[in-house]
């Protein structure tokens, strides 16, 4: 004997957003004009440049470069806030790179001590895994280590601190003070953002007085 089987075959209907399928006549073109019509009648978003810098950067347009260039050398130590787009940071640290200094970049969150981990020697533990023992490795001074290591025609050393905001106000009174510390260093800490690039010198955030008092 046969047995039959047998396949649901599934009823393709067109969408209910559109009413002009289902009714027929007059009423139904009427329904679709009109859908069309509220279409028509939606507001056009326009997105307008409020100055040329939206246009080039305002990093290009704003002649403040030799500005950063003389802050730097006079307060040697920066706290700078850029855009949160980002981008904008990598046109000064240019600049100071055509002026001849080599860079450490380095994350806030993973410094732990600055003073320990920049001028002393200073321990790692490296994960362990939980069965390991918790084994201890000693590091040289990272700004140390990185000065005997400059070539002879480097003017210097910048430390650039990312993610700056999660330093207390003591390590960032360290980092205002590294450079008198250590003369061929200067400190770049990005401390927050902003909607241009703006700068100030470390010690004024840290609470500290200015060099010259």
């Amino acid at each position: 004997m046969y047995s039959a089987v047998f396949t649901p075959v599934a009823l393709l209907l067109p969408p209910p957003s559109s009413p002009s399928l289902f009714l027929s006549g007059h009423g139904g073109m009427q329904t679709q004009l009109g859908l069309n019509r509220k279409r028509s009648e939606r507001k056009r978003m326009t997105i307008r440049a409020a100055d040329l810098s939206d246009f080039v950067g305002g990093d290009l347009v704003k002649p403040d470069l030799g500005k950063w260039l003389d802050d730097v050398e006079n307060h040697k130590a920066i706290a700078i806030y850029t855009p949160h787009e980002g981008g904008y940071e990598g046109r000064y640290l240019n600049r100071l790179r055509y002026r001849g200094y080599r860079f450490l970049d380095l994350s806030a969150r993973g410094i732990g001590d600055p003073e320990s981990t920049l001028t002393e020697v200073h321990p790692v533990c490296p994960p362990h895994l939980g069965r390991q023992p918790i084994a201890r490795w000693y590091f040289p001074p990272e700004v140390d280590y990185r000065l005997s290591m400059l070539p002879p025609n480097a003017k210097g050393l910048v430390v650039w601190i990312i993610e700056a905001k999660v330093l207390s106000k003591a390590e960032l009174q360290f980092l205002a003070l590294l450079p008198s510390l250590r003369p061929k260093v200067r400190v770049i800490a990005e401390c927050g953002n902003w909607r241009k690039v703006v700068w100030k010198p470390l010690r004024e955030i840290a609470g500290l007085p200015p060099a010259n008092e």
